[in-house]
C-alpha cells in the first residue's frame, strides 16, 4: 500500500482530518510536484513524497495521521521548466512556502505548519457597529502595547497585550468601536534592511497571507490572535485587518524563490509582456500580484473567507487597492476582482476599505470603487491639513470636505460614511509631529532622509521640532485639538492613529516602516503628562456620540429641505449666511457651521472655525426663541467643561482655535 494516496482536491492547502492530512496545491504549469515534512526542531527533512493525484490543475495527495497531523512542518517542492524569458521559473530545489499555509514555523528557514484550528469561542459575536457610529483607531499590535506599564510583560508587544483590561478601556475611553491592526499575515524583512541592521516594523512585505504574523504570539499565533479578537469583541470593538494582497515580498526578478514565483510565477504575477523575465512594479515593491487571473482571486477571497469565518476579524483595508482592480492597463470598478467578492455571502457585511491608489499608471482612484466599500479620503487629509496650516484658497473645499465629499462618493447610491476621514496615519507624521516640524527628519532610516514624503503639510508653529517655548507649544497644543476637532465632527467615517490621543511623537520621522524601537512605539508616558488632550478626545467622542447631526448618513447641502429646514447653514464672522463672494475670498479662514434640529428650524449646534492669525469675533445667529448659549469647549481655553454664555450675541475666537457652541 502507497504511503501518500490520492486525497482530494479541495480544500487547498494542509487540512487535517481524521484521514490524516490532505495536501493541495494550485499549479497550472508544473510537470510534479512533492510535499516534504521536516522535524519541527531541527528542521532536517524527514520524508518527501509526490503527490499522487491531479484533478485540473489542483495536484493532491493525503498523508496518514502517523506520518502528519497538527504541528507537521512541511513545504512543497514544484517541477517545472525554468525558462524566465516565457515567465517560468520553476526550482524544485526550493522548499516553498504553501500559499493556503494557516500558521508558519518560528524560526529560520520558513516551513508552513499543520495546525488544528479548534478553538473555544465561547458565544463571540461580532459588534456589528453601524458605518455611521463606527471610529476607527490604526494601531500597530507590537508597538501599541510594548511600552505599556499594566502589560505583563510576556504580553507586551503581543496579540494577548490587547487583552489587558487597561489597554481594552482605554480604546473605550476614547469611543474606538473598531481597530485597525497594521499587517499581521506573516511577513518577512527585506535584505536590504537586514543589511543595515534594521527591520521590516510596519509588515508590508507579506510571505503567507492566512498566517497571523508569529513575532506577535507568545506560543501559539493562531490561538492568540483568536484569544484577541473574543476578547476585543467582548468589549464592543471590531477588528480590521490591513491586508497586503497588491504584492508579496518575492520582490523583483532578484528577488528570493519563496512561494508563488516557484509554484507558478506566470499566473500568480503581473509580468512585463515585452520581456517576462521581469515584474510589472505598479505596487513600488518589485511585484505586482496579478489579480486578473481566476486562481489569484479565489486564493484572495479563500483568503479573506478563513479570516472572517475561523479568526472572526470583521473587515479589512485593502493597501493599494487599486491593484486588485486592474484589467488590462487601467483600473476597472467592475472588475471581475468585485464580483468574485459580492458572491460570497460571509463577506456581504464585512467591512471593506481601499486605499484607493497604487503607484502605476492611472493608479489614483478615490471615489470609483463600489457600493459597499469605505475609502482612505486623503483629500479630506490634504484640505484640512492646508486649511489649520492657514494656506489661502481652502474654505471652499475645507466646507465640501467637512460636509462629506459628496463630490467624491456620491455617485451609486454611497453615503458620507464611505469616506474614511483621515488627518494622520502610520505612513507620514503623528500628530504632534505635523504641528512640529516643517520638514522628514527620516536619518534614523539610514536613506540620507530621501526616503518619505517631502510635502506634508505641516506647520511647526515657528520652530522646527522641540522646544521650551511657551508660546510655541501652546499653538501646537490648539493645533492639535482644532484637528482633532475637525475629525470628530465631519461627516464620514473617522480615523484615529494610536497616540495622537496624548500627542505621540517620531521626533519627526514621517517614514518610520523599519523603526522597530522606541520611535515607533507608543510611549504612554505621554498619556500622564497630556491629560488634556487625552481629555479633549474623550470629549469630542462623547460629543459625536451624543450629536446624530455630527453622524448623519445623508451628505450636509445646506439648503432647505421640503419642510423648509436646513441641515446646515455656513455663516461668516457676521452671522450672516456665507456668500458666492464669501466662498471666492481666497483670504477667507474663518467659517460657522450652524447646525439645525431633526425637524425644527431652530438651531442647535454652533461650530466656528477661526483658522486666521488673528482673533476674530463672530456674531451669533438669533434663533426664534431666545435660548442661552452653552459653549461646549474652546480649543483655546485648558478647560473643557461646558459652560453657560447666558443671552449672547457675538463670541471671540482667538486666532487658530475653535468652538461649539449649542443654544
Amino acid at each position: 500500500m502507497k504511503i501518500i494516496q490520492a486525497g482530494l482536491p479541495r480544500p487547498l492547502g494542509a487540512t487535517w482530518t481524521q484521514r490524516g492530512v490532505n495536501f493541495a496545491l494550485f499549479s497550472s504549469h508544473a510537470t510534479r510536484i512533492e510535499v516534504s515534512l521536516f522535524d519541527a526542531h531541527s528542521g532536517a527533512e524527514l520524508e518527501r513524497h509526490d503527490l499522487p493525484a491531479r484533478s485540473g490543475d489542483i495536484w493532491h495527495g493525503l498523508l496518514p495521521p502517523r506520518r502528519a497531523g497538527p504541528g507537521s512542518h512541511y513545504a512543497f517542492h514544484v517541477h517545472g521548466p525554468n525558462e524566465p524569458h516565457k515567465g517560468e521559473r520553476f526550482d524544485p530545489s526550493a522548499a516553498l512556502i504553501d500559499p493556503y499555509a494557516r500558521e508558519l514555523s518560528k524560526a529560520a528557514p520558513l516551513r508552513s505548519r499543520v495546525i488544528d484550528g479548534s478553538f473555544d469561542w465561547g458565544g463571540d459575536r461580532p459588534p456589528s457597529t453601524p458605518w455611521r457610529d463606527t471610529l476607527i483607531y490604526e494601531l500597530h499590535v507590537k508597538g501599541f502595547t510594548q511600552l505599556h506599564p499594566a502589560v505583563p510583560a510576556d504580553f507586551r508587544g503581543k496579540y494577548l497585550g490587547l487583552t489587558v483590561a487597561a489597554v481594552i478601556e482605554h480604546l473605550k475611553s476614547i469611543g474606538v468601536t473598531a481597530v485597525e491592526l497594521l499587517p499581521c499575515q506573516a511577513f518577512i524583512t527585506e535584505q536590504f534592511l537586514r543589511d543595515r541592521h534594521l527591520s521590516n516594523y510596519w509588515g508590508y512585505n507579506s510571505v503567507a497571507w492566512f498566517a497571523p504574523a508569529n513575532e506577535y504570539a507568545v506560543h501559539d499565533a493562531v490561538a492568540e490572535f483568536k484569544s484577541m479578537v473574543k476578547a476585543l469583541h467582548a468589549a464592543g470593538i471590531e477588528v480590521l485587518l490591513d491586508v497586503v494582497f497588491n504584492h508579496t515580498a518575492e520582490g523583483n526578478e532578484a528577488g528570493p524563490t519563496l512561494s508563488l514565483r516557484g509554484i507558478d510565477n506566470s499566473v500568480y504575477y503581473r509580468l512585463m509582456p515585452q520581456d517576462k523575465r521581469f515584474y510589472e512594479n505598479i505596487s513600488g515593491c518589485g511585484n505586482t500580484v496579478n489579480c486578473e487571473h481566476g486562481q489569484v482571486r479565489t486564493l484572495i477571497i479563500d483568503c479573506l473567507k478563513y479570516w472572517v469565518e475561523e479568526m472572526h476579524v470583521d473587515g479589512f483595508r485593502f493597501d493599494l487597492a487599486t491593484v486588485l482592480a486592474r484589467e488590462g492597463n487601467a483600473f476597472n470598478e467592475h472588475a471581475a476582482f468585485f464580483k468574485s467578492l459580492r458572491a460570497e455571502p460571509s463577506l456581504a457585511y464585512v467591512k471593506m476599505i481601499a486605499e484607493p491608489w497604487d503607484v502605476g499608471w492611472g493608479g489614483y482612484q478615490l471615489g470609483r470603487f463600489p457600493p459597499g466599500w469605505a475609502e482612505w479620503n486623503d483629500r479630506y487629509r490634504d484640505t484640512v491639513r492646508s486649511f489649520w496650516r492657514r494656506d489661502a484658497g481652502k474654505i471652499g473645499e475645507f466646507a465640501e470636505r467637512f460636509a462629506g465629499s459628496s463630490d467624491v462618493f456620491r455617485h451609486n447610491g454611497r453615503k458620507p460614511t464611505a469616506g474614511i476621514n483621515f488627518l494622520t496615519a502610520h505612513d507620514g507624521f503623528t500628530l504632534c509631529d505635523l504641528v512640529s516640524y516643517n520638514e522628514r527628519h527620516n536619518e534614523a532610516n539610514l536613506e540620507n532622509n530621501t526616503d518619505g514624503h517631502n510635502d506634508n503639510l505641516s506647520w511647526n508653529c515657528g520652530i522646527e521640532g522641540p522646544t521650551e517655548d511657551a508660546a510655541v507649544l501652546e499653538l501646537r497644543r490648539r493645533q492639535m485639538r482644532n484637528i482633532l476637532a475637525t475629525l470628530f465632527f465631519s461627516q464620514g467615517v473617522p480615523m484615529l492613529q494610536a497616540g495622537d490621543e496624548f500627542a505621540r511623537t517620531q521626533r519627526g520621522n514621517n517614514n518610520a516602516y523599519c523603526q522597530d524601537n522606541e520611535i515607533s512605539w507608543v510611549d504612554w508616558r505621554l498619556r500622564g503628562s497630556n491629560p488634556n488632550l487625552l481629555r479633549f478626545v474623550q470629549l469630542l467622542a462623547q460629543l459625536r456620540r451624543r450629536y446624530i447631526e455630527f453622524r448623519r448618513e445623508t451628505f450636509l447641502k445646506g439648503v432647505a429641505s421640503r419642510a423648509s429646514v436646513k441641515d446646515v447653514t455656513w455663516l461668516n464672522t457676521s452671522g450672516a449666511e456665507m456668500t458666492q463672494s464669501d466662498w471666492q475670498d481666497a483670504n477667507l479662514r474663518t467659517l460657522g457651521i450652524w447646525f439645525a434640529k431633526q425637524n425644527n428650524s431652530v438651531g442647535r449646534l454652533l461650530l466656528l472655525l477661526n483658522g486666521s492669525d488673528s482673533a476674530q469675533t463672530f456674531l451669533l445667529p438669533i434663533a426664534s426663541v431666545e435660548q442661552p448659549w452653552i459653549r461646549q469647549f474652546d480649543t483655546a481655553l485648558d478647560s473643557f467643561e461646558a459652560k453657560s454664555l447666558g443671552i449672547a450675541r457675538d463670541y471671540r475666537l482667538e486666532l487658530s482655535s475653535a468652538a461649539l457652541l449649542e443654544c
